[in-house]
């Protein structure tokens, strides 16, 4: 069965870390790009890193450059978002989604494969 689970995700203080986990089953993570995004209530969802197929290139949104970090562990099939120095506009949903032999530009991964159902991460005080 193929499936994307995202997990990792709860409530922490402003100036705290999460690490969220986007595990793949039924295809190997390897040979695709995977694109984290995030949706708070009443916003457009919006791309926050993009890490590109075999050669692992990263790129992150502006608004979480320098704080987030994406990776890859091909031996456990799936791909980790470092979260730290969160801030309470860092709140939504995240989700990620795996794009065959996609090769990142910039944050967005604009086509994929499948999608995770999402993970919530809520920063307040």
């Amino acid at each position: 069965q193929v499936q994307l689970v995202e997990s990792g995700g709860g409530s922490v203080q402003p100036g705290g870390s999460l690490r969220l986990s986007c595990a793949a089953s039924g295809f190997t993570l390897y040979y695709y790009g995977i694109g984290w995004f995030r949706q708070a209530p009443g916003k457009e969802r919006e791309g926050v890193s993009c890490i590109s197929a075999r050669d692992g290139s990263t790129y992150y949104a502006g608004s979480v450059k320098g704080r987030f970090t994406v990776s890859k562990d091909n031996s456990k099939n799936t791909v980790y978002l470092q979260m730290n120095s969160l801030k309470v506009e860092d709140t939504a949903v995240y989700y990620c989604a795996a794009g065959l032999a996609y090769y990142c530009t910039d944050h967005e991964l604009r086509k994929y494969d499948y999608r995770g159902q999402g993970t919530q991460v809520t920063v307040s005080s």
